[in-house]
């Protein structure tokens, strides 16, 4: 199959809104896979723009776990309804998964419980994988208003519905990424991801006849504040560096807030390398803006093994090395003179300066 032509962020952005409007879907498969794309994109940005780049299917499946990660959690004491069909075998895994490895009393991060039951996690991902590469990786740009027909992301020429693992191997286990569309996807992240986010909350909406206008944090219960439990970090935050707001001085008490330094709208890192005690204030000032870079070098600065043995007190993931990768890249893929977030009511623009992580080891 031929290469589209380059790759614009404007042109790739409608062909990708096509895909929100292109009618009822079946599942949400195909919103999963998008917002996992965006958000490995943010993180793999190339240093040349214009590359290609391979997308593990590993990878993609880990991704799209972690989305349905706590979804798949009961809500008002039902368990919500992600397809049409009668089983629905990505959440169906996932919840089978979380309720295999559940810890009593207490929500567990998938990181941990992936840790401690590599087994059942690895064998819960290939049969993710397989069923991502037979369904919506294989008719994610089937859609009408897509790109004339053709494949816009990636080349799909080789799937089909009833491929089987041994397809997938044969390819290398991965997907490639045209020239140029990660970069695009890591520049249209920050607009596309709530866009996605809120077509999954309708779908899953209308899939659930139980639900309607007036049921209160459905987006809340799939992607909000509460999609995560951090009383423990917290906890651990104010017993390892005092209770102050990390980006002002105000001392902070039982009203500190839990802040994702890089913002959880944009990457989904809920590791401790990610996590501050903010003031109420400071917290609703920055909201979803990008901070100033010196904030996320200031996080890191903590040091990599303070950070891991501080996990470990509370069985907690740490993820610096996504923060490193995610940082690089959401700085390096937005417009100069974007809004960044200096401190409480202080905004400036972005001055895009490659080398200002330079230092910073991280695996690949």
């Amino acid at each position: 199959m031929s290469t589209p032509s380059p790759t614009d962020p404007l042109t790739l952005g409608q062909h990708l809104v096509s895909v929100l409007d292109s009618g009822a879907r079946v599942a949400t498969y195909k919103l999963a896979v998008l917002v996992a794309l965006l958000e490995f994109s943010v993180e793999n940005v190339p240093d040349d723009h214009s590359s290609a780049v391979d997308v593990d299917l590993d990878d993609l499946a880990e991704r799209v776990v972690g989305l349905y990660w706590r979804q798949v959690r009961d809500f008002d004491g039902h368990y919500l309804r992600q397809s049409t069909q009668a089983t629905a075998t990505i959440p169906d895994s996932v919840r089978d998964f979380a309720r295999a490895t559940a810890t009593a009393g207490r929500e567990t991060p998938l990181d941990i419980a992936a840790r401690k039951n590599p087994g059942l996690f690895r064998e819960m991902i290939k049969k993710v994988k397989l069923v991502l590469a037979q369904q919506p990786l294989c008719r994610l740009q089937r859609v009408p208003g897509g790109y004339a027909g053709a494949s816009f992301l990636y080349d799909d020429s080789w799937m089909t519905a009833k491929m089987g693992m041994t397809a997938v191997m044969a390819h290398g286990n991965r997907i490639t990424l045209y020239p140029g569309v990660c970069f695009a996807l890591a520049r249209l992240a920050s607009l596309l991801k709530p866009a996605m986010m809120l077509a999954w909350v309708d779908d899953v909406r209308r899939k659930n006849s139980f639900l309607d206008e007036d049921v209160p944090d459905l987006e809340g219960h799939l992607f909000g504040n509460s999609r995560i439990a951090l009383v423990r970090p917290k906890a651990a935050l104010i017993e390892a560096f005092g209770p102050s707001c990390f980006y002002c001085p105000t001392r902070v008490g039982a009203e500190a807030h839990v802040d994702h330094v890089l913002p959880w709208s944009r990457v989904g890192i809920d590791g401790l390398a990610n996590l501050v005690l903010a003031c109420p204030s400071c917290n609703t000032s920055k909201s979803q803006l990008l901070p100033a870079r010196s904030h996320v070098l200031r996080a890191l600065d903590r040091g990599r093994d303070s950070i891991t043995e501080l996990a470990a007190t509370i069985d907690w993931p740490v993820q610096f090395d996504r923060v490193v990768t995610s940082a690089r890249g959401l700085y390096a893929s937005q417009p100069t003179s974007s809004p960044i977030w200096l401190g409480r009511n202080k905004i400036t623009a972005l001055q895009v300066d490659f080398a200002w992580m330079e230092g910073y080891s991280f695996d690949l």
